[in-house]
């Protein structure tokens, strides 16, 4: 239970950071009620805030589903990664198996025996979903298939894909490999965040390699101008799913369809999402990094009080045009405060709700400037006092 004092802090922040939300909570005077999601024949899907994690709708994003070629965004991953660690360049010349060429399934058409680069082999497995390519990729990287399976499964659990299961590189049927909706907003998530330099493969819209030119299957790059990636997958056990990203004016969502009925399906329903997503949310972005918000009491200190802000601004995930305003609570890590305490030490969470209640962000609060330890006597009397406040 959070003492008087901290009540007080709490009062003192809402109205600080209420005040720096001041803007957003007024720009919304007639509220537009924000519909359900729209009706989809996508078996799961999902539809993710790539700045917050917010998830603005969902179906059956939980259920373990096969992945189909949608397995190649860990594969890409994984190969990121190695760039990025300089295992691997752009330029790196891999010699093709005749256990790549063999692949069934999409194909880049690569030759067994030719030198290929790893930026080809990207654009293969990216644009053109190649299986050859993949396996291609996952040997160079992995040293076998299996290796880099074993990789994948690594990566998964490093990721926080809790119900995602790899048994080989490219996505063809098998008995456990699967994923969730929500497993692959992430991946698709980490993937944009953490290899920027390497995204653009994703929009790349078309492909030549040996005279056969091949298109990219996200058919929605020639009719969004905001989405620029990611991914498709078929087979006869996953149905036709799709991941998707589009940026509109610095707002990007995810999202992840999976066992729609068709080709036209999958597009129509990862379109539908978007636009919803786009269409009823915005984000809103309060400048409080290091503000001050909150002085709370702290023992034994020679200044008596902590300068507490947000260690950055907060970025929301909010309805168009809401018509409640926002309040905030602070969630202390440990209380009371007692010196000495570290500048960036991190004592609370500043939770945002709406209205409704709901949260709607949370970010860790910090001391501002340093707290040390007062003298001897201040020490003293605050033990006394923590001892009649226990």
């Amino acid at each position: 239970m959070l003492r008087s004092s901290a009540l007080t802090a709490v009062s003192a922040v809402a109205l600080a950071l209420l005040t720096a939300l001041a803007p957003a909570a007024q720009a919304a005077v007639a509220a537009v009620p924000v519909p359900p999601p729209p009706a989809l024949n996508a078996h799961s899907y999902i539809l993710v805030d790539f700045n917050t994690g917010k998830v603005l709708a969902a179906k059956d994003a939980n259920e373990k589903m096969p992945m189909a070629s949608l397995t190649k965004l860990m594969t890409a991953y994984i190969v990121f990664s190695a760039l990025k660690s300089h295992q691997l360049t752009l330029q790196t010349p891999v010699t093709i198996s005749t256990a790549a060429w063999r692949t069934g399934g999409s194909r880049m058409f690569i030759n067994p025996g030719s030198q290929v680069s790893v930026l080809n082999l990207l654009k293969g497995m990216i644009v053109e979903s190649g299986n050859d390519a993949t396996v291609a990729l996952a040997q160079k990287v992995g040293g076998t298939q299996a290796g880099f399976v074993t990789l994948m499964n690594d990566y998964a659990r490093r990721l926080g894909l809790s119900s995602t299961h790899y048994e080989d590189v490219d996505g063809l049927p098998k008995p456990d490999h699967f994923t969730t909706a929500r497993d692959l907003a992430t991946l698709a998530s980490d993937i944009i965040r953490d290899f920027p330099q390497y995204y653009s493969i994703f929009k790349i819209k078309k492909f030549t390699w040996d005279h056969i030119t091949q298109r990219n299957r996200v058919s929605l790059l020639w009719t969004d101008p905001s989405v620029d990636g990611m991914k498709t997958g078929y087979t006869d056990a996953a149905g036709y799913c799709m991941v998707v990203s589009a940026d509109r004016h610095g707002m990007r969502l995810v999202s992840v369809v999976l066992g729609a009925p068709s080709w036209n399906g999958r597009v129509d329903d990862s379109e539908a999402l978007i636009n919803y997503g786009y269409n009823f949310y915005e984000n809103e972005r309060v400048d409080v990094a290091r503000a001050i918000v909150a002085r709370p009491r702290v023992y034994k200190s020679a200044a008596g009080h902590a300068a507490v802000g947000p260690a950055q601004s907060v970025v929301l995930t909010v309805p168009r045009g809401p018509d409640a305003t926002l309040s905030t609570r602070i969630l202390w890590a440990h209380w009371p405060l007692v010196a000495p305490l570290a500048a960036g030490a991190e004592v609370g969470t500043l939770i945002v709700t709406n209205g409704a209640g709901q949260q709607v962000e949370t970010t860790p609060l910090v001391t501002l400037q340093s707290v040390p330890a007062g003298g001897l006597f201040t020490r003293l009397a605050d033990d006394i006092r923590l001892w009649f406040a226990s």
